[in-house]
Formats: structure tokens, sequence, C-alpha cells
């Protein structure tokens, strides 16, 4: 489907996920364990075109089931972690940005909890905890983990948990999350205090430049960062791991790999594009998965965590989600539930919404984009060296300026054909060999922007009436005041008066030399 290089996988790992089947039946009768390892803005094409930058993923998804058509329904770090947890879209759950829940609403952890395991998360924490008031049983954070970017403390703290649960004789919910490779990049001139050195460097000449972005000099410079907090990424699951097989549990416990978002550049995270939404998935769960097993036909989400996780586990399913269970998919069966996936942004981390829906099935995907035009210009935190020599290009070619023209302010609607254009580099939506696909992809998001009382609805519905599209965004969708806890608020506020009293104290200073 993405005409892509597909890994090449050690056949040899066979022998593991065997010892590990043949292990599980000894825990038959005991309480499922579960581990979720996150890493932060891993690209699904990195490891795809590049497979020696992740052994240790590869040799796990040897031992596991791959899905081809795996997506984060808000792929942006804090909401993206908070459709995980509570297993509901965004505007479900009011979570819509970098937000705490404001209504209780059941999570993953609070449940696992209630169900006598033991909850504990290393890195990202605040990311991952939607309540404000809960607290883990075990927590490690940034500090703790050589700046959430060293395996060893990664595979000292899992061993450490992982041992208090054995000594409690509780089964354990286990959240790991590396904070590889999210920016800043390993550059080997220029270290991460405190972070450790990956097991492998890459130079420029050693990367493959995805289809989203143009092959410019510096762009190879950045990208060759980035692959080195690939491989420190992998260095750091192959650790976690490793915790877990020196304890003998690895046989009952079910174990997802997942990235939250696409890689931390222009077009891919915080947007609404193929290479922004879609993840490595892998799941092993001895016993019943089949090892090394591919599925490539069903659509799996973010929000079919948590409903999974508790299918899995036995443990009875406090309703309200919008996902569903994958244990079926797991099992080997097939679900004709699944042949399309819904994908969102709302709030980034800083400054003005810039709202996107998305629609994708077997072959295209449609986007909507209400904010778009020469009036607004997006930018987040992604763009670094890379949006900075495409700026620079941009003046001399013509195709480099159109891509940093849809960078930055975007078409109303934006229409892909995947399968020529796994990119999604040539807008098809004023091409009329589409419209029948075109209409077809709108309604059904239209269906799916009622049923789950999209507050994007009515802009939608007036896409056609620019002027009363606008009037509709503001009518209905929420701001973000609206969205924060009273701590939230407070903390905002408090941040706004420190950066108040520092500009008047400059321009003190300024007047008073």
């Amino acid at each position: 489907m993405f005409n892509m290089t597909k890994p090449s996988f050690v056949t040899s790992t066979c022998l593991l996920a065997c010892s590990l089947t043949s292990i599980s039946s000894i825990y038959a009768a005991e309480p499922l364990n579960v581990l979720l390892f996150t890493a932060d803005d891993l690209g699904y094409e990195a490891i795809t075109q590049k497979p020696d930058l992740a052994p240790n993923l590869n040799r796990f998804a040897q031992e596991s089931i791959s899905f081809e058509r795996a997506h984060m329904n808000m792929p942006i770090c804090m909401p993206s972690r908070s459709i995980i947890a509570t297993g509901r879209y965004g505007h479900r759950s009011g979570m819509m940005g970098f937000f705490h829940m404001k209504k209780p609403i059941p999570t993953v952890m609070q449940t696992f909890r209630d169900a006598t395991y033991k909850v504990g998360v290393l890195g990202k924490v605040n990311h991952s905890t939607p309540d404000e008031e809960f607290e883990w049983d075990y927590t490690k954070d940034y500090p703790d983990l050589g700046a959430g970017r060293d395996p060893e403390k990664y595979y000292q703290y899992s061993v450490e948990f992982i041992k208090q649960c054995r000594q409690s004789r509780q089964p354990f919910y286990f959240m790991v999350n590396s904070h590889d490779p999210h920016r800043p990049f390993h550059n080997p001139d220029k270290p991460l205090r405190n972070a450790a050195k990956p097991s492998k460097l890459y130079s420029p000449e050693d990367v493959v430049i995805p289809a989203f972005l143009p092959d410019l000099p510096d762009i190879r410079v950045e990208m060759s960062h980035y692959y080195n907090s690939v491989r420190r990424l992998d260095d750091t699951f192959g650790r976690v791991m490793d915790a877990l097989k020196e304890s003998g549990m690895a046989g009952n416990t079910l174990v997802l790999f997942v990235s939250d978002n696409g890689s931390p550049f222009p077009f891919a995270k915080a947007n609404a594009y193929l290479p922004s939404t879609l993840t490595n998935c892998f799941v092993r769960w001895p016993g019943v998965v089949k090892p090394g097993r591919t599925d490539n036909q069903h659509f799996v989400s973010s929000v079919d965590f948590f409903p999974t996780f508790l299918d899995a586990a036995r443990i009875s399913n406090p309703g309200g989600m919008d996902g569903r269970s994958m244990v079926p998919l797991l099992r080997g069966e097939t679900d004709s539930g699944r042949k399309v996936v819904f994908t969102q942004i709302d709030y980034k981390i800083g400054g003005p919404a810039s709202p996107m829906r998305a629609i994708e099935n077997e072959r295209y995907r449609y986007i909507f984009n209400p904010w778009s035009g020469k009036d607004y210009t997006y930018r987040n935190n992604n763009e670094g060296l890379t949006m900075k020599a495409m700026d620079e290009a941009a003046a001399h070619d013509s195709y480099v300026a159109e891509r940093v023209r849809v960078y930055r302010h975007r078409d109303l609607q934006e229409f892909y054909d995947l399968q020529a254009d796994p990119g999604c580099t040539k807008n098809l939506i004023n091409n009329t060999s589409m419209e029948t696909n075109i209409v077809a992809m709108r309604n059904q998001l239209q269906t799916w922007m009622n049923e789950t009382s999209d507050p994007l609805l009515l802009a939608f519905v007036m896409r056609d009436d620019h002027l009363k599209m606008k009037q509709a965004l503001l009518d209905h969708y929420p701001a973000k005041e609206s969205m924060m806890t009273e701590k939230q608020l407070a903390k905002m506020k408090a941040r706004s008066a420190q950066r108040k009293a520092r500009s008047k104290q400059k321009r003190k200073q300024r007047s008073n030399p």
C-alpha cells in the first residue's frame, strides 16, 4: 500500500518467540501483565526505509504481529497520550491539546489499579497522566532517566519496578516512554547533557530522505542527527525488553510498541498527513499472537489500545470509549468494521488553534483545514534546520517554494492517492476523476463528526461559504482557556505575569542605562 521498503528481520528471533510461547502456559492461570512502550516522535518511515536503524525493534517485530495500518488519532505528544489513556477522541474527552481532563473520565491507569494491578510509568509523566490528581505507584521522569535518553537507566528502573511487582505479587500495567527521538537530536558535536551516546552514529550520506521533504544538504545533516536519536531509542527499547526477559515474566506480558506521532519535521508530527499519523505498531502476546505475522488489512488506532488491554487482561470495560478491542485481530481473526480511520489536530503546544480533520481508507486520504489561507501562517516547534533550509531554497526552487506555501497556509481541502503518493505531496482535490471518491469520503467524515459531536462539524458543513465557515468556527469551536483546568489556568496566568514583569524590567533598564 505505502510503497515503502520493508525491514529485514532476523529470523533467529523465532527461537525466542517459541520459548516465550511455551513459557506462557506456566502463567495461563495468572493475570496478564501489560507493557506499553512509546517512542516520542518516531516516524513510520524511519525504520522501514532504514532497517539497520532499529535492530532491537526489528527483532521484536519478528516476535509480534505488525499492524501496517496503525494510526495515532491525534498525532502530537500530550493529546496523543490522552487518547491512549481514555480510549476517546480528543473532542470527546475535552483534551484537544495540551490539557488535563476537566470532567471525570475512566483512564487506563486507574482502571488497572482498581483491578489490583500495580501501575508504573517511566518518562513523559505529565503528558501521560490526563487526571491531574492521579498518582502512579511508580514514576521516574526526565531527570531520573538521563534526560529521558539513557538506555541503562531505563533498564535499571524497569528491573526495579518489575521486582516490586513480584514482591507484592501484583500484576502490572507499565507505560515506558522514551524521550527519543524527540528534539533535540543527538548531534555528536553538541551532545545533550546527561544523555547517553547511541550505540551507532549516522552521517548525512546514510540518510534516506522521506518523500514529504526535499533533498537538501542541511536537511540531510539534521536527519542524520535524528537517526542517531532513533538508534538510541532502539537501544532503550532493547534494554527494557532485557529487563522484562530477565524477570521471567515475559511469557505472561502483552507488549505493545508504538510512537505517539510522526517524525518531528515539517508535514509530519502535528499535522494530518499520512506521515503524521501512521505509526509502527508491534504487539507481542506469547501464546496468542502468531510471531512474525503482518496485518495489512485492518485499520487500528490509538483509541483502540485501552479497550484492547482490558479485553486481553479480562478486566471489565467501564464504557464510553470510541475505540474497540484489537484482541480478535491479535488472535488472527478478521473485523469487517475496520475499513477507515479518522484523525485530527486541534491545538498545538503554542499559538492559536489549527484544527484539521482527516479520513483515510485503503487508498485515499481526505483532509479538511478550516484555518487555511493567507491570513493564517502555520508554525510549530518541529521545524529546525529543515524548515530553514526549505525557506532558503524556496527563493530559487519553485517546487520547494510550493511545499513551503502548502506547509504555511494549506488548502481548505486536500485529497491524496496514497498508493501513488504516500508522502502526500500532490493534492488531487480539484481532479475531476476523483470526485466520486472525494464526495464519498467527505460524507463519511461528516457522519463521524456528527456521531462524535465534533465542534468542527458546522464549519465543515459550511465549507463552501467562507464567511459562514469562519463564523461557525467562532461560534462553536472551543477556546483554549475553556478546556483548561483551574490549575492549568492559574499556571498560565502566573507565567503571563512573569513575562510581563520581565518585559517591564527590561524596558525600565533601557530607559535608565
